[in-house]
């Protein structure tokens, strides 16, 4: 096999050398250039390249060559289930085929037991090939007893190559239509002498199993590590490269995980997962609007529920704040699950349209259960929940609350308002403060008391009745 022609590339300016050197001679960066391949190999030894005659599981040609869009044919995209309703939801119905998933998560949170059951699952049924390559072959198995799972159909590959995995993969019978990568910053290209993990090797590396899935029809899981920011580590062409990037997250101290979807070319991005760790691995948590509610049965003071959407779910939060007399000349604004510089501009607002005064008060404002909540609709519980907590008087019991708040006061409308309280009213909420029109048809709730505001006032004013 022919050598490929490598370059270094400035990751800062984009300037080429055709060798390495510590500084970039033309934006004068250190440490900057990176190693790329500028002209591909001979096929061969383990390229992973698809025979022409191969097809995917709809036993469609895998490439059929430049066509009219008018003649593309139209057919549903084929899904199949991975077994766990939870994981479906996040990937928009299903497993796309071809499809390459990037999963993401901080150490220990759970990404390769969620792979390993799903593949355990699904591999009664679809043929699946596991890659570790920060494993042994004994521990993995070890692993998946441990948790129950059945074996008789999963196989698995302890290698970093990925020429050697592409080409074990080819040669396999049958032929695999689920490979899971455990970790791509593990995996290494023999095209490049750079070290794996290196951003190069994880972009030669992603780049050929995203090429081997769009070939042959397989869909392809990718675990990606996080840097101490909370991305993925590596290059951010890796996020664009693959069909979905997936990210779970959840608190050191609980037992509860959320897998929430940043980007899907086949689902709803933003969309939410909810798991429980256990002893026998992750299970689904059939109704998650539970675990993030306050197991109190009486209203506290600071305390507001709010109704948030995830993707296509509507999930109701907890959302407390503390507010207390502050020593420093500069109080303090803490957000745990929200924007911190949203929290301080609606201070000002509650300010200047509700006459409440906070200047002189530290503000800690936390979601409960670990979730981060990025929609404007928890703009109104948490001024509410900052009022309460000032006042020491709790809100009305079974009230919830959801809106937006603009800087002149308004009280502007949310998307699916009515989903959202059809919501509040199953989990027994009898009392809502929305935008007025996010207010439903008279009658439509007879159970709850829907209370719609135009203005902060009067929901400072509804909310203090």
């Amino acid at each position: 096999m022919a050598k490929a022609k490598t370059a270094y590339v400035c990751t800062d300016c984009g300037a080429s050398s055709s060798k390495w050197q510590g500084q970039c001679g033309e934006c004068g960066a250190w440490n900057t250039l990176t190693e790329f391949v500028v002209e591909p190999a001979a096929a061969g030894k383990g390229g992973g390249a698809a025979p022409s005659h191969q097809v995917g599981w709809a036993g469609r040609p895998a490439s059929a060559g430049v066509v009219a869009l008018k003649d593309v044919s139209q057919d549903a995209e084929v899904r199949v289930s991975t077994t766990i309703g939870e994981l479906d939801r996040v990937l928009g119905g299903g497993l796309v085929e071809g499809s390459v998933v990037l999963v993401g998560g901080d150490p220990g949170i759970g990404k390769s037991t969620l792979l390993l059951q799903a593949l355990a699952l699904m591999s009664a049924h679809l043929p699946a090939i596991y890659v570790t390559g920060e494993e042994s072959l004994a521990q993995v198995a070890g692993r998946a007893q441990r948790l129950g799972l059945p074996l008789e159909n999963l196989h698995a590959l302890a290698e970093t190559c990925v020429e050697k995995i592409l080409g074990q993969a080819a040669s396999a019978r049958p032929a695999p239509r689920l490979l899971v990568a455990d970790s791509i910053q593990t995996l290494w290209s023999e095209l490049l002498s750079a070290a794996p993990g290196s951003v190069s090797q994880v972009r030669e590396s992603a780049a050929k199993l995203v090429r081997f899935a769009k070939e042959t029809g397989t869909s392809v899981f990718l675990v990606g590590h996080v840097t101490k920011e909370g991305g993925i580590a590596g290059p951010r062409v890796l996020e664009h490269m693959v069909d979905a990037v997936l990210y779970f997250e959840g608190e050191s101290g609980s037992r509860f995980r959320v897998l929430r979807a940043f980007k899907n070319r086949f689902g709803a991005v933003n969309e939410l997962g909810v798991f429980a760790m256990g002893d026998k691995g992750l299970r689904e948590v059939p109704n998650p609007s539970a675990i993030f509610l306050s197991g109190s049965s009486t209203a506290q003071p600071g305390s507001a529920v709010m109704v948030t959407r995830e993707g296509t779910r509507p999930l109701l939060v907890e959302v407390q704040a503390l507010v207390d007399s502050s020593p420093l000349s500069n109080p303090r604004r803490v957000a745990l699950g929200l924007e911190q510089n949203r929290l301080a501009m609606l201070l000002a607002v509650l300010h200047r349209h509700g006459g409440v005064v906070t200047g002189d008060q530290d503000v800690f404002v936390n979601v409960v259960g670990g979730i981060r909540v990025q929609e404007t609709a928890a703009d109104l519980p948490v001024l509410l929940a900052v009022l309460s907590s000032l006042r020491d008087r709790p809100l009305a019991e079974k009230t919830v609350v959801f809106g937006e708040v603009g800087l002149s006061g308004e009280i502007r409308p949310v998307p699916n308002g009515e989903e959202r309280l059809k919501e509040a009213a199953t989990h027994g909420f009898r009392r809502a403060i929305v935008p007025k029109a996010n207010a439903p048809k008279k009658g439509a709730f007879k159970d709850m008391e829907v209370i719609a505001v135009e203005r902060l006032s009067e929901a400072l004013d509804a909310a203090a009745d």
